[in-house]
């Protein structure tokens, strides 16, 4: 209980600041709870810029990211985990080793490839990221994967079966609660990116995490806090939602891929 209140701490401290005025918020001593409440934040948050145009944008954004690198990671982890191939150990410390990269690192050499290539301000970047496979996906699926017996797969050849079809037909309807899983994973990932849509792309095609930090002014072109507490409640509202509604698919996927290593 203690560890809940902790987190949900900053939740809390967003939502106050939400419902406060511009002059609560910068005042010293500041007050926990607002004098008044100002539902009119809200109502500006979803009024002075176009938020639902950029929710949906961030929505089709992350949503085609995550189906295909849950697809690609799901491809790849089946192959480490199931297939023989000489070096694939040594692979997989390599594409494992990956996960130490920081974005930061690696950004603008990405931003000068897909400027190079004519691709920024379009969603084709995510699109061939999505394509790469994740490398933390991809040991998920490989620790689910690996713990399934070989009986099957061998029952499945046996039969006839190619492994294209036996990874669709029996490794996929099995792993649905990693596939719950790294689709949420990867869907909260691209919802909450801000670096990238910043640097890739334009005003019409960026995404609601842009808009929030950017486009909330006031005539004299200074911030106005309260509101961006305000757009910020909302957009982090589908994220607490998911993870509310599909916690018990995450606890199922962790003890699922933790069997064997």
């Amino acid at each position: 209980m203690a560890l809940s209140v902790v987190f949900a701490g900053p939740f809390l401290w967003l939502l106050l600041a939400a419902l406060k005025t511009r002059e609560e918020w910068v005042a010293v001593p500041g007050s926990v709870l607002p004098d008044q409440v100002q539902w009119s934040n809200f109502t500006q948050a979803l009024t002075d810029v176009n938020f639902a145009a950029y929710a949906m944008n961030s929505l089709f954004l992350s949503t085609t990211y995550a189906f295909l690198i849950t697809l690609s990671s799901a491809a790849v982890g089946f192959g480490f985990a199931r297939l023989r191939a000489p070096g694939k150990r040594a692979m997989f410390l390599v594409v494992l080793s990956t996960m130490m990269l920081p974005q930061v690192l690696t950004i603008l050499p990405t931003y000068v490839m897909f400027s190079r290539l004519g691709l920024v301000n379009t969603y084709w970047p995510w699109v061939l990221w999505g394509l790469a496979a994740s490398p933390y996906l991809v040991f998920l699926f490989r620790q689910f994967f690996a713990a399934i017996p070989r009986e099957l797969e061998d029952a499945a050849i046996i039969d006839g079966c190619g492994w294209p079809r036996i990874f669709v037909r029996i490794f996929l309807p099995l792993s649905r609660p990693v596939l719950i899983t790294a689709f949420l994973l990867s869907f909260t990932w691209s919802w909450g990116d801000y670096i990238a849509p910043a640097l890739l792309l334009d005003v019409d095609h960026t995404t609601l995490s842009v808009a929030i930090t950017s486009w909330y002014k006031d005539p004299h072109g200074n911030g106005i806090p309260t509101v961006q507490a305000a757009a910020a409640t909302l957009y982090i509202m589908p994220v607490l939602l998911i993870f509310f509604f599909a916690q018990r698919h995450f606890v199922r996927s962790v003890v699922g891929s933790a069997v064997k290593g």
